[in-house]
């Protein structure tokens, strides 16, 4: 499910859309582009059949044009339809927008104006931010947390009608991150992949279409370190130093202070049961049961906390502070080696 940031969700404005409730203006704004693309590509999808779409869509591009030529495209009558929907990609970069604060004041009704801001928002205290939310809606659609994006894999894939393994869905999130877009069209083409018999998206079918080792990643060096798997930690890590073209040591140093500083932090649970530890790091059992667990009962609360130093200290390694100049995989090797020693 998209954050609710400020009155109104993705699924809100879907819903409204789906039911044909039309508004005069929708100001799409925010750092998640996924979200802002996926509702004007509906919008524009509800409100105007594929015949119509030629006379009546106009799509223009902020750093291109004016606020007065959007007002003006705006101002024009739908030909041989009930609506017309001018879109502006890029609005962030759109000169004198302050002049829809007036178009908003007596919006055309047979238009619908869609605004796409990426990378930022408009200050809603401006009398422009209050005319649109008067004459229709602004939607702001904030970067999703990382603890959010297994709920966003999983989700995806249940509307699609198919499932996810958990270890299926942990590789995806580490492998491609935050970019909703790229996950997405991740999921598509595991989505025409996936057997139409299980319906089930897993590691072996990742590695097969998209390339990410179901052996050799950051999830699965997490898992050894977690259980102090010295033999699987150490075949991982050499792994990655003889394939430095599958392997970027920022992210996996990232995963791993994740990790412990999230170990670090259960330690700190009111309640130390599965459930309660979850709650506790926002997280999903499963998580808590694969790793969070096993590492407790292997690590010390000091060691935790000398572990998270070192991957600090790696990090700066890795950036050329104090002069060392080792490779990748060689920091990686020692860091591993103090984790598990």
């Amino acid at each position: 499910m998209a954050k609710k940031a400020s009155g109104i969700s993705y699924e809100d404005i879907v819903r409204q859309v789906q039911a044909g409730d039309f508004k005069s203006i929708y100001y799409l704004m925010g750092e998640e582009a996924y979200y802002i693309d996926r509702l004007s590509d509906y919008i524009v999808e509800k409100a105007l059949d594929e015949t119509e779409r030629d006379f009546n869509l106009t799509v223009l591009y902020g750093p291109q044009t004016t606020g007065e030529d959007v007002v003006n495209a705006a101002k024009r009558y739908p030909m041989m339809a009930e609506r017309q929907v001018v879109v502006v990609r890029e609005a962030q970069g759109l000169p004198h927008k302050e002049v829809l604060a007036f178009y908003a004041q007596k919006p055309m009704p047979s238009t619908i104006l869609i605004m796409c801001h990426k990378n930022g928002v408009i200050d809603g205290r401006t009398n422009m931010a209050k005319e649109i939310r008067n004459a229709g809606i602004v939607f702001e659609s904030p970067k999703l947390y990382d603890r959010e994006l297994p709920s966003f894999v999983m989700n995806y894939v249940r509307r699609k009608g198919l499932d996810i393994a958990p270890d299926a869905t942990q590789v995806l999130c580490e492998h491609v991150g935050a970019d909703l877009n790229r996950m997405a069209g991740e999921l598509d083409k595991l989505s025409l992949a996936v057997d139409s018999t299980t319906k089930r998206i897993t590691t072996q079918l990742i590695e097969e279409h998209i390339g990410i080792s179901k052996e050799f990643n950051s999830f699965e060096l997490v898992a050894a370190l977690a259980a102090k798997d010295v033999l699987k930690a150490n075949r991982i890590v050499n792994y990655f130093d003889n394939n430095p073209k599958n392997f970027a040591l920022q992210p996996m140093l990232s995963t791993l202070f994740k990790f412990f500083s999230d170990l670090m932090l259960a330690y700190y649970s009111p309640v130390k049961t599965e459930e309660g530890i979850a709650a506790w790091l926002e997280q999903s059992a499963w998580q808590v049961r694969k790793n969070i667990l096993p590492a407790m009962r292997m690590y010390s609360g000091s060691k935790v906390y000398a572990i998270i130093g070192e991957i600090r200290r790696m990090d700066g390694a890795s950036k050329g502070v104090g002069g060392l100049k080792s490779t990748d995989g060689d920091l990686l090797k020692e860091l591993v080696f103090t984790i598990l020693h």
